[in-house]
């Protein structure tokens, strides 16, 4: 273990990595059941749902194996948050467009995600993707931290634990910001949620105390506070289940299946690229579409990248972290490994951030985070009774703590000022990372153009606000 991972050097421990990596596990844990959700409607136990279960298994665990050993770093991969979602609209759209079923459709889509992850492997290979990190002003690189803990809060407080019920049909979730807390009275929120309103209030009361003593554990030193947290969460929701809804928190596991879907896969998902169709989308819209995930996912894998590192020590004076170039090849390689299993674009999970505050600082943390992830194809249903509060309390602690990166920007300089709190409010806005850091590059740009400091401004910040400006403008 330490020849491979250093351990002494990064100054940690076999110990403090394995519980690191069990930490991010079970704050991103929900993607192995969301993901085939997302991609394929709710169409639960059917061959694509299950084939689009495993492809999440196991590219995860690929992706986040490479970034272990080529890189070395406590990231964890998965399909990407936003881009599944954009990814079943897509396949719907062709679906539609091509008058086929959503299966074939859904296979043609899959070439669009091959050619991004080739495309990305060759940018990673030749550096261009490395110098588009170093092409993002300082100041915008030392917001991206603390804009990632807003976002990250506010998943945690708002839909992490969005909550369905008779209120509104069950069509959307009530979440508990806004509606919770944001209601005038309880009789207001109680009345207008229904029969799911004391669900609410053990949510509520679980992700709190889950908060407070993951909280408490941290002042006392102890590294392993957000997972212990996270347990201690977990078994006051049962708990509260069974006492005050008088549910049982683990009726998911009667009758439920350990045996892997191989089957399914293989006549889903496995290497069925379906080019016939891809070709007949047309050439424009297809490249339109190759250019947006390209866009989306890079900025993304670079933001969580760079707040992360910067959060756990990992960068230099400048914002630069080491190993860059290997770590966006490892997120390359999940992305057409995803492909070929068959899900959306395999990206870093900003979730990777709750590891790195309980002690991960190596490769052994993703390492321990890619076995789980093997182990989910045989234990699913293990993982899927971890509740939504639970992960919440990590999700909130973590935002916080990233929070704290906002005194490394300069408030005297409102060339950083600006774009900075604009990405404080677009990214958990917008729900996207990429996004945020986009509208900080524009903004900085227009800024230094306007009072006459363009030459500050390098050539490729002027071509990746470009691009931005064109991405959220042009009509495609």
């Amino acid at each position: 273990m330490e020849r491979i991972f250093h351990l002494k050097e990064n100054g940690t421990t076999v110990k403090t990595e394995i519980l690191a990596g069990l930490t991010t596990f079970m704050t991103m844990a929900y993607i192995i059941a969301l993901n085939p959700n997302l991609l394929t409607n709710f169409a639960v136990g059917t061959p694509l749902w299950n084939g689009v279960f495993l492809a999440t298994c196991i590219a995860s665990a690929i992706g986040t194996a490479v970034m272990a050993f080529l890189a070395n770093k406590p990231f964890v991969m998965a399909p990407g948050m936003g881009l599944n979602s954009f990814f079943a609209v897509i396949a719907g759209n062709v679906a539609a467009m091509l008058n086929t079923d959503y299966t074939s459709a859904f296979q043609a889509v899959l070439c669009i995600i091959l050619v991004e992850g080739i495309v990305f492997l060759l940018l990673s290979v030749f550096n261009i993707r490395d110098k588009i990190v170093t092409a993002i002003p300082l100041g915008v690189r030392l917001g991206i931290g603390p804009a990632i803990g807003l976002m990250l809060m506010n998943i945690g407080l708002g839909s992490n634990v969005g909550i369905y019920a008779e209120g509104n049909g069950y069509e959307s979730p009530f979440y508990v910001m806004r509606d919770f807390f944001g209601a005038m009275t309880p009789s207001v929120i109680k009345d207008h949620m229904g029969a799911e309103y004391s669900q609410m209030v053990l949510t509520v009361v679980t992700m709190f105390i889950g908060l407070f003593v993951i909280i408490l554990l941290a002042k006392k030193g102890i590294k392993a506070a957000v997972l212990v947290g996270m347990l201690a969460a977990s078994v006051i929701y049962w708990a509260g289940c069974f006492i005050f809804l008088g549910t049982n928190p683990f009726a998911s596991l009667e009758g439920a299946s350990f045996l892997p879907p191989f089957h399914d896969m293989v006549e889903t998902t496995l290497f069925n690229f379906d080019f016939a169709d891809f070709f007949n989308i047309g050439w424009f819209t297809a490249i339109s579409l190759i250019i947006t995930f390209c866009m989306i996912d890079m900025f993304d894998t670079i933001g969580t990248l760079v707040g992360t590192a910067s959060r756990a020590g990992m960068t230099d004076k400048e914002g630069n972290m080491p190993k860059m170039k290997e770590a966006l090849l490892s997120d390359a390689v999940g992305t057409v490994a995803g492909a070929c299993c068959g899900t959306s674009t395999v990206t870093t999970f900003v979730e990777s951030a709750s590891g790195v505050e309980a002690g991960g600082r190596t490769g052994l943390t993703s390492l321990t985070a890619a076995v789980m992830f093997l182990a989910c194809m045989f234990i699913a249903p293990v993982a899927a009774v971890i509740p939504a509060a639970a992960t919440s309390s990590a999700l909130i602690y973590v935002g916080i703590l990233m929070l704290q990166g906002l005194r490394n920007v300069d408030f005297g300089d409102l060339d950083q000022v600006v774009p900075v709190f604009l990405m404080l409010l677009a990214m958990p806005i917008s729900g996207s990372i990429g996004h945020g850091i986009g509208i900080a590059m524009i903004t900085y740009t227009v800024i230094k153009v306007f009072s006459g400091r363009a030459k500050e401004v390098s050539v490729l910040t002027y071509v990746i606000s470009l691009l931005f400006i064109i991405k959220f403008f042009a009509v495609v």
